[in-house]
């Protein structure tokens, strides 16, 4: 078989896998999708209770939303703000019963290995003329297929950065002491924070998001104790834009935080660093520094890590990349997307010519394209896709015409605890938030004429 012949595999089946498949398919490619999970965005599973702070028309993407339409599929409100759980119920799961991309998908497909058919990373003869080989592990066993080119989408919420100082996990620390992620302590989750003394370690959305929750629990249920450490030294970059952010609900966010701190529903550690955690009695204790001078905290009952994610690049071992040595994105992207200059809204556009990698016909996109960074937003994946899609499909015009306008400041994911004037907040923009125009020649793209903007929780 000529490598033409072989179809592009998507690895990973969340809102950018997808969207690369429907962008594939509206181009007549014929795509496979393999996703480890038992269904289309399921680590989105354990974030069902989050509420992005993007409406939905900066959730959906162009191509996949033209697949939905034939089949009845009912598009929400678009000034609405959904939660995970709403992305998958109205969207993602739907778009998988589509009978376009249902024939694509394969689940319960984990990928543990591409390469080049028939050599390894170090040989470059005919390297580029042998089609790509993903070997997957399934309930039936191993399986291998064949591509001329690997979209890897798997995404990072599998692999948590550790609480420990340094990038390292610290003495004691795992899932059996740590909850890492954004667990639903308000709800499914309430017998186990509810009278409880929970440490929450990190200064991002998701931590942000612990903290909320857990003070409209703490409001319901007595003796229920928050304690927030950040590495930071200040606290008030953690805040955003608020009232200047140019999505009302995301720095809503950050003055929601603000409210908690300055009335001291928890008690702060700043210049924080975890050391150890030891289990005594049924609690843990925590040792540590903050700002120097070396702590202990005792009588800890829950110890969540909100501290982000990395990417895993495991499965990656025999295929040439070029990643960035500190942000561990391309090489390309890192300047772009540093976390040390760029917020989640000044990322400038950016496609297929800054994710290339030095094998041709592969590439990472969504979030883990971000590698560590943490500015990523689901527009920007959908982009990136669309891009990338073009490319490989031979329209290079297309591929090479990136544009995107992100909105400025804050961070990138709201509570659903403030759900009705978040989306008061939303309905009162109309029109003026940042991607509901359709100046297309000034960048700013229309859900109707191609991919729309989203929140950063996907």
């Amino acid at each position: 078989m000529q490598q033409a012949e072989y179809p592009i595999v998507i690895i990973g089946a969340g809102p950018v896998g997808l969207a690369a498949a429907a962008h594939l398919i509206k181009r007549n490619e014929s795509p496979i999708l393999l996703e480890s999970g038992k269904t289309v965005g399921a680590t989105i599973q354990t974030w069902r209770h989050v509420r992005m702070f993007s409406p939905w028309e900066m959730a959906l993407d162009k191509a996949a939303v033209s697949l939905l339409r034939p089949t009845g599929w009912q598009q929400p409100n678009l000034k609405r703000l959904p939660t995970g759980g709403d992305l998958l119920d109205n969207y993602l799961l739907p778009l998988a019963e589509t009978p376009e991309l249902k024939q694509a998908l394969r689940f319960s497909h984990k990928v543990i290995g591409v390469g080049r058919d028939g050599t390894d990373k170090v040989k470059s003869e005919a390297r580029d003329s042998r089609p790509f080989k993903i070997i997957a592990e399934t309930p039936e066993g191993r399986v291998t297929l064949y591509a001329r080119a690997v979209i890897d989408t798997s995404g990072t919420w599998d692999s948590p950065n550790p609480a420990g100082a340094g990038g390292y996990a610290a003495e004691g620390e795992d899932s059996s002491t740590v909850a890492y992620g954004i667990p639903d302590v308000y709800k499914t989750e309430r017998s186990t924070y509810a009278g409880k003394r929970t440490l929450v370690i990190g200064s991002g959305h998701s931590a942000i998001n612990a903290l909320l929750d857990l003070a409209k629990l703490a409001g319901e249920e007595e003796q229920t104790r928050i304690l927030w450490a950040i590495r930071r030294s200040s606290v008030s970059s953690i805040y955003g834009g608020e009232k200047n952010d140019q999505l009302p609900a995301r720095g809503l966010l950050g003055t929601r935080l603000k409210e908690l701190v300055e009335s001291n529903q928890l008690e702060l550690i700043s210049g924080f660093s975890l050391e150890s955690i030891a289990m005594k009695n049924g609690q843990k204790s925590v040792t540590g520094q903050a700002n120097g001078e070396q702590i202990q905290l005792s009588n800890i009952d829950n110890i969540i890590a909100a501290t982000g994610q990395r990417p895993n690049f495991s499965f990656l071992r025999e295929v040439r990349m070029d990643i960035d040595p500190s942000l561990e994105s391309s090489s390309a992207l890192a300047p772009m997307i540093d976390p040390n200059i760029h917020s989640c809204g000044t990322v400038p556009p950016h496609g297929e010519a800054e994710l290339r990698h030095p094998e041709p016909g592969f590439y990472i996109a969504g979030i883990k394209s971000y590698g560590r960074a943490p500015t990523f937003l689901l527009a920007t994946g959908y982009e990136q896709v669309r891009s990338i899609t073009a490319w490989l499909c031979g329209d290079y015009e297309a591929a090479s015409n990136v544009k995107l306008v992100l909105p400025e400041t804050g961070s990138c994911c709201t509570d659903q605890q403030f759900e009705e004037e978040h989306q008061a907040v939303a309905a009162s923009i109309g029109s003026s938030c940042c991607g509901s125009t359709s100046q297309s020649e000034k960048g700013v793209i229309e859900v109707a004429e191609a991919p729309a903007k989203g929140g950063c929780c996907g």
